[in-house]
């Protein structure tokens, strides 16, 4: 990059302000029932924020061509940026149009017109020098706005197009490798998943001379003594206040305080099975009405009905369909593999190591794609930090 700014501009970079380079064609309209299945390729605000990248060659929504005629057009190589949002974060998120052909947009969307790379103004939405001074230019509080005449303010460094294309070439190589990481990481975790599912099967199919107790005989039941507590009756806290699938709130009071397993007393998570329908709590904790409380007398006890519950179908023991409950005399009837101590321990031993090892990862996924994203914005910033010329 040195060498090619030391070429083509050795006496720094021209900055200008975006209404100097670019013109700006508001949206207006589109609602999300305009969108169909075909027609003429349209670009919604809402799916810039979640379903778009820095650039796009295809759309995922479409309206109808005499829809089309009313709307706002952008032509190949046109930017288009979102003007509201309910964060500054948010506002202000572009995406480059490659396709080959005209689409539209609608309300709360302006398009970019100019004779940039259209990667390189795409990119430079998202650099921090773009991030400060549309903060300084946003308005409201509970939707945020950046007007085309706002945009039209900003000042970005507007270097021979040699230098823009290499700028696009490193960011788009950075963009490469960060999503080849994040599915590479994503695989992974996958691969162990399924990987403890094996060993979970294999470790409880025990056999047909295992004995089955039933659930109520291998543990206390403590349902009396939880308490429901509505959000406006709560107190706030550091408590955590559960509910059917885990942490709802937190509170001041407690009215358990031990290691105990929840069960999942209703809602669809009892079918649907998304989300774990047991799982231990451990020191002072409060539960609602919507989760079953079960005392044991050893980790290893415990620890192995959880396991063992987050491995079969409850659906014969849930009833009602529209809403599904668990209620504690099924809970007590669930037939549980009973094996000697020893063995349930060898099993939760096991289990717990494979379990730590999907843990790990599932923790260290996330952080590993941030510290990569953290170091891609690092050299974007870079790249779009330039000697400006005199003036």
């Amino acid at each position: 990059m040195d060498d090619l700014i030391a070429e083509h501009a050795p006496n720094g970079v021209e900055f200008r302000t975006l209404g100097d380079v670019a013109r700006f064609v508001r949206g207006n309209g589109m609602p999300k029932t305009d969108l169909v299945d075909e027609g003429v390729g349209a670009i919604h605000y809402g799916q810039i924020y979640t379903r778009y990248g820095v650039w796009a060659t295809e759309t995922i929504s479409f309206v109808a061509p005499e829809t089309a005629m009313k709307l706002a057009k952008a032509q190949p190589g046109d930017i288009i940026i979102t003007n509201t949002s309910e964060n500054v974060e948010d506002v202000g998120k572009a995406v480059a149009w490659l396709g080959s052909e005209p689409i539209v947009t609608g309300g709360h969307a302006t398009v970019i017109q100019h004779d940039l790379d259209p990667k390189y103004l795409a990119y430079w939405f998202q650099s921090e020098s773009f991030s400060l001074q549309k903060r300084g230019l946003a308005t409201g509080t509970k939707v945020i706005d950046v007007s085309a005449r706002q945009l039209a303010k900003v000042r970005l460094p507007v270097p021979p197009i040699e230098v823009q294309r290499e700028i696009v070439g490193i960011l788009d190589k950075f963009t490469s490798l960060e999503a080849e990481l994040e599915a590479e990481l994503e695989a992974e975790l996958e691969a162990r998943r399924r990987q403890y599912i094996h060993y979970r099967r294999e470790l409880l199919d025990l056999g047909a001379e295992t004995p089955f107790s039933a659930l109520g005989d291998l543990a206390r039941n403590l349902d009396s003594r939880r308490k429901p507590v509505t959000k406006a009756a709560r107190t706030s806290g550091e408590i955590p206040y559960y509910g059917a699938s885990g942490v709802v709130d937190y509170v001041s009071g407690y009215i358990f305080d031990g290691d105990y397993l929840l069960v999942s007393e209703d809602g669809a998570n009892l079918l649907a099975r998304s989300t774990p329908i047991a799982f231990s709590i451990n020191g002072k904790t409060w539960v609602n009405n919507h989760a079953h409380v079960l005392e044991f007398d050893t980790y290893v006890e415990r620890r192995f009905v959880e396991i063992y519950l987050n491995s079969i179908d409850l659906s014969p023991f849930v009833s009602g369909a529209a809403q599904p409950k668990l209620n504690k005399a099924n809970l007590n009837r669930i037939p549980v593999p009973n094996p000697p101590i020893g063995e349930k321990q060898r099993i939760v031993a096991l289990l717990d190591k494979f379990d730590a090892l999907v843990n790990n990862l599932s923790v260290g996924l996330p952080a590993e794609i941030a510290a990569r994203r953290k170091q891609y914005a690092f050299y974007r910033d870079q790249l779009f930090t330039f000697e400006e010329t005199a003036a």
